[in-house]
């Protein structure tokens, strides 16, 4: 009898456990998006940011090839010396609910050659088909006003 319940408890309890994100390949929205600005800012590798973004922005980067062209025209922020961290993320409780997010990043570094504070806003949604985050708009700057 107990060669019987082992087996079965024994898969009981791996279909229930919570699979790890990172190992089944799975990356959170916050993930993808240091993935992605780490690879324009700090690595300066256009190819190790195509994985995080979809087929629209993948083309984009494909044109402007090089990560400070990428910096200059699509980010419209050209830093060096990049520290990042995720500044605030649209969901948090229903995260498994919601396949559209956005996502704002903070950054710090220099700009030309001066110390510079600036944040970037990113909207992702899960991709059916492939089951994972993906960029698929880096959403327009707010005009500021001094003042």
């Amino acid at each position: 009898m107990y060669k019987f319940i082992l087996p079965l408890f024994i898969l009981f309890l791996t279909a229930c456990g919570g699979s790890n994100p990172e190992q089944s390949g799975q990356l959170s929205p916050e993930q993808v998006t240091l993935g992605f600005f780490t690879a324009i800012y700090v690595d300066r590798d256009v190819q190790k940011a195509k994985p995080f973004v979809d087929n629209h922005l993948r083309e984009l980067l494909d044109h402007y090839h090089i990560a400070g062209s990428v910096q200059r025209h699509m980010l419209n922020l050209s830093m060096t010396q990049v520290e990042m961290e995720i500044e605030e993320i649209s969901i948090d409780f229903f995260r498994k609910f919601t396949d559209d997010v956005t996502v704002v990043v903070k950054m710090k570094g220099l700009k030309g050659g001066q110390n510079w504070l600036d944040d970037r806003t990113i909207r992702l949604i899960k991709d059916k088909k492939q089951k994972k985050w993906v960029i698929v708009e880096i959403v327009p700057e707010k005009f500021k006003v001094n003042g």
